[in-house]
Protein backbone atom coordinates (compact mmCIF):
# COMPACT_ATOMS: atom_id res chain seq x y z
CA UNK A 1 0.00 0.00 0.00
CA UNK A 2 2.80 2.42 0.27
CA UNK A 3 3.21 2.77 -3.75
CA UNK A 4 -0.27 2.11 -4.69
CA UNK A 5 -0.91 2.37 -8.62
CA UNK A 6 -4.57 2.94 -8.49
CA UNK A 7 -5.93 5.48 -5.35
CA UNK A 8 -10.42 4.63 -5.12
CA UNK A 9 -12.01 8.13 -3.49
CA UNK A 10 -15.65 7.42 -2.89
CA UNK A 11 -17.09 10.51 -1.80
CA UNK A 12 -14.19 11.56 0.54
CA UNK A 13 -15.61 15.08 1.28
CA UNK A 14 -18.73 13.61 2.71
CA UNK A 15 -18.91 14.95 6.15
CA UNK A 16 -16.57 17.76 5.60
CA UNK A 17 -16.63 21.12 6.24
CA UNK A 18 -15.83 23.94 4.28
CA UNK A 19 -12.78 24.17 4.87
CA UNK A 20 -12.12 20.25 5.09
CA UNK A 21 -13.07 19.63 1.62
CA UNK A 22 -10.55 23.01 0.36
CA UNK A 23 -7.94 20.94 2.13
CA UNK A 24 -8.63 17.84 0.85
CA UNK A 25 -9.07 19.42 -2.53
CA UNK A 26 -5.60 20.90 -2.47
CA UNK A 27 -3.88 17.98 -1.60
CA UNK A 28 -6.12 16.11 -4.67
CA UNK A 29 -5.33 18.85 -7.05
CA UNK A 30 -1.44 18.80 -5.72
CA UNK A 31 -1.80 14.66 -6.47
CA UNK A 32 -2.82 14.76 -9.66
CA UNK A 33 -0.61 17.50 -11.03
CA UNK A 34 2.68 15.13 -9.77
CA UNK A 35 3.03 12.15 -12.49
CA UNK A 36 4.32 9.90 -10.02
CA UNK A 37 0.87 9.70 -8.16
CA UNK A 38 -1.32 6.66 -8.62
CA UNK A 39 -4.16 7.04 -11.37
CA UNK A 40 -7.21 8.06 -9.70
CA UNK A 41 -10.77 7.50 -9.07
CA UNK A 42 -13.45 9.74 -7.43
CA UNK A 43 -17.07 9.26 -7.34
CA UNK A 44 -19.19 12.47 -6.05
CA UNK A 45 -22.57 13.94 -6.76
CA UNK A 46 -21.18 17.44 -6.18
CA UNK A 47 -18.89 18.82 -9.52
CA UNK A 48 -17.31 21.30 -6.65
CA UNK A 49 -15.54 18.81 -5.23
CA UNK A 50 -13.89 17.88 -8.50
CA UNK A 51 -10.20 18.88 -7.85
CA UNK A 52 -7.78 20.84 -10.54
CA UNK A 53 -6.39 18.25 -12.94
CA UNK A 54 -8.99 15.79 -12.74
CA UNK A 55 -8.79 14.97 -16.91
CA UNK A 56 -11.92 12.71 -17.45
CA UNK A 57 -15.45 12.28 -15.97
CA UNK A 58 -17.95 9.48 -16.39
CA UNK A 59 -21.87 10.85 -15.27
CA UNK A 60 -24.20 7.52 -14.25
CA UNK A 61 -28.37 7.93 -14.30
CA UNK A 62 -29.42 4.80 -12.64
CA UNK A 63 -26.69 2.54 -13.08
CA UNK A 64 -26.94 3.65 -17.29
CA UNK A 65 -24.07 6.07 -19.00
CA UNK A 66 -25.09 9.61 -19.91
CA UNK A 67 -21.41 10.51 -21.17
CA UNK A 68 -18.30 10.13 -20.68
CA UNK A 69 -14.80 11.62 -21.88
CA UNK A 70 -12.60 14.22 -21.29
CA UNK A 71 -14.01 16.43 -18.65
CA UNK A 72 -14.50 19.93 -20.57
CA UNK A 73 -16.18 17.83 -22.93
CA UNK A 74 -18.29 15.53 -20.49
CA UNK A 75 -19.48 17.91 -18.16
CA UNK A 76 -22.51 20.09 -19.43
CA UNK A 77 -25.40 21.57 -18.12
CA UNK A 78 -26.98 19.11 -20.44
CA UNK A 79 -25.13 16.46 -19.54
CA UNK A 80 -25.75 17.04 -15.96
CA UNK A 81 -29.59 18.08 -16.32
CA UNK A 82 -30.17 14.49 -17.75
CA UNK A 83 -28.21 12.90 -14.99
CA UNK A 84 -30.02 15.10 -12.09
CA UNK A 85 -33.29 14.51 -13.50
CA UNK A 86 -34.06 18.36 -13.89
CA UNK A 87 -32.49 21.77 -14.95
CA UNK A 88 -28.73 22.44 -14.35
CA UNK A 89 -26.55 25.89 -14.89
CA UNK A 90 -23.08 25.00 -14.92
CA UNK A 91 -20.25 27.33 -14.28
CA UNK A 92 -16.39 26.98 -14.42
CA UNK A 93 -14.08 29.43 -13.04
CA UNK A 94 -9.69 28.77 -12.16
CA UNK A 95 -10.43 25.23 -12.97
CA UNK A 96 -13.59 24.83 -10.59
CA UNK A 97 -17.03 23.94 -11.33
CA UNK A 98 -19.96 24.91 -9.74
CA UNK A 99 -23.68 23.64 -10.29
CA UNK A 100 -26.82 24.98 -9.57
CA UNK A 101 -31.05 24.44 -10.25
CA UNK A 102 -31.73 26.35 -13.58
Amino acid sequence: MADPELLLLDEPAAGLDLGGREELLSALTELAGDRRSPAMVLVTHHVEEIPVGFTHALLLREGQVVAAGPLEETLTADNLSTTYGMPVALDARDGRWSARRA
